[in-house]
């Protein structure tokens, strides 16, 4: 009985130690899985410590993988994207370190008050407002020309040309006899006829000065300009009225610009314009619409506006052709960017906007008009945001933006992707599946890779059914979401 007493209690104390040890067993295997878990589903790269997101060929950047190992596209590893290198907002992140390498420059959305302005281009002319005509009030001869030639330019009080004029001899030596014998007031009068006859009193003072008549009289320049017209020569006789000379002023040049008669309702007396001649881009002209010109040119259905320039210095001739930038009279607030900043793909445009933690948004956006090197945006972004001003294909080429751009969405607006271009290669056949081809291929120069082993796939399983493994063949391709996709497979040089 006592045997068979100790022999129960012996085995109750061995299975209590059982489930004790089972117990522990138990939750330290569940602790070892639970933590096993843990680590997979965190990903931590063990030689890194960092948390990968996912692996990826950057070839290839579309396709996402969970664990890695060698790419089914290259004959190369899959390469981890860690978490703190990902962007959060669908976009792409780019280090500072390789910003300063890729040369990125960003801008800030502003708004300005802008005037509306538009550009168009027009001639030089004389300013025929300020034309001054040189004539002679009496009958003479010109014994002296001193502007030779039309075109000539001329200073004012320059002399133009020296009449010799006898009718004025006898009513001054009459002036002259009767101030020698003494009668003041017979001289007097007869100095009152010298100037009913035009005589100018500079010529009538100098026969007072010297006691001699006055036979020449010098016609001179009114103001500083050019000679326009010049109708007499050497010996010419001429006539009151008849006019000598025509003087124009280069203070002021007009500027006849042709309006597109779309824009003839913005353009109106009284805008300020600013010009700039193709010689000397940087300098710049400031002046105003002087008034319009009635009417509309039937063959190039523009109009004329002319404008009055500031030309103090004399550098503007007539002739010249110049730009000519008009600017509304009220300032408009816009939203401006940089023109760099846009990137435009012909049916939509698009700005890499700055986010948190070095990343990058691709934007769709509607543009307006160019003001200089701005650029008007309408809708899509807003006042203060960080945009990227250059570097832009950069970032595509670095950051996959190939792979971003096609699939980002916003505001219900679908960006398409451009269409892939062909690329050539010639290679060897590795090996034929239905899927794809394995290809050992020369360098492709237009796409910088050197020569490798990759995997081409095809577009259904019977293609290039004559391509065996071990040919060396000519090929063409292109990239799409899952990869490169083979156009053409042939033979090098025709043979099977």
């Amino acid at each position: 009985m006592k045997s068979k007493f100790a022999l129960k209690a012996i085995g109750l104390v061995l299975a209590g130690a059982g489930l004790v040890f089972g117990g522990y067993w138990f939750g330290t295997q569940r602790n070892m899985d639970d933590a096993t878990s843990g680590t997979a589903t965190e990903k931590v790269d063990a030689k890194t410590g960092r948390k990968v997101l996912y692996w990826h060929d950057p070839m290839v950047p579309g396709n996402k993988f969970d664990k890695p190992g060698k790419s089914p596209f290259m004959d190369m590893q899959l390469v981890p994207v860690y978490a703190d290198e990902a962007s959060e907002d669908g976009g792409v992140k780019v280090s500072p370190t390789l910003q300063q390498n890729l040369g990125i420059r960003f801008a800030t959305v502003r708004r300005e008050e802008v005037r509306d302005a538009f550009e168009v281009v027009g001639t030089t002319q004389f300013d025929e407002s300020a034309s001054e005509v040189v004539q002679s009030r009496v009958t003479g001869y010109i014994d002296k020309l001193y502007a030779r030639s039309p075109q000539q330019r001329i200073k004012r009080g320059e002399a133009i040309a020296s009449i010799f004029v006898p009718d004025w001899i006898a009513p001054q030596e009459e002036y002259l006899a009767l101030k020698r014998g003494g009668n003041a007031e017979l001289a007097a009068a007869a100095r009152q006829r010298m100037r009913a006859m035009s005589i100018p009193d500079g010529l009538i003072n100098q026969a007072d000065r010297t006691g001699q008549s006055q036979k020449h009289f010098t016609l001179t320049s009114p103001v500083d300009g050019v000679i326009i017209e010049l109708s007499v020569r050497d010996g010419a006789m001429v006539a009151p009225g008849m006019t000598i000379a025509k003087v124009a002023g280069l203070n002021k040049v007009w500027l006849v610009a042709e309006v597109p008669e779309t824009l003839s309702n913005a353009v109106r007396s009284g805008m300020t314009v600013e010009a700039t001649f193709s010689g000397d881009t940087n300098r710049k002209y400031n002046g105003k619409v002087r008034e319009i010109l009635p009417g509309i040119s039937t063959a190039t259905r523009t109009l004329q506006a002319r404008l009055e320039l500031d030309n103090r210095d004399g550098s503007l001739t007539p002739g010249m052709l110049m730009r000519v930038r008009l600017d509304a009279e009220k300032p408009v607030s816009r939203l401006l960017v940089p023109s760099e900043a846009v990137i435009a793909s012909g049916k939509q445009s698009i700005v890499l906007v700055a986010g948190e933690n070095n990343s990058m948004q691709p934007v769709v956006v509607t543009t307006g008009r160019d003001t200089g090197n701005d650029t008007e945006i309408l809708s899509g972004l807003s006042e203060g945001q960080k945009v990227v001003a250059s570097g832009q294909f950069l970032i595509d080429s670095e950051a996959s933006l190939k792979s971003v751009l096609p699939k980002f969405s916003g505001n219900n607006q679908t960006m398409q992707p451009a269409a892939s271009a062909v690329h050539r290669g010639i290679g060897t056949v590795e090996k034929v599946t239905p899927k794809a081809l394995t290809l050992s291929h020369k360098p492709i120069a237009e796409l910088e890779w050197g020569a490798m082993t990759m995997d081409f796939n095809k577009s259904r399983p019977d293609a290039f059914g004559e391509i065996k493994a071990g040919q060396e063949v000519e090929f063409s391709f292109k990239e799409n979401d899952d990869g490169y996709l083979l156009e053409s497979v042939q033979p090098v040089g025709g043979k099977r």
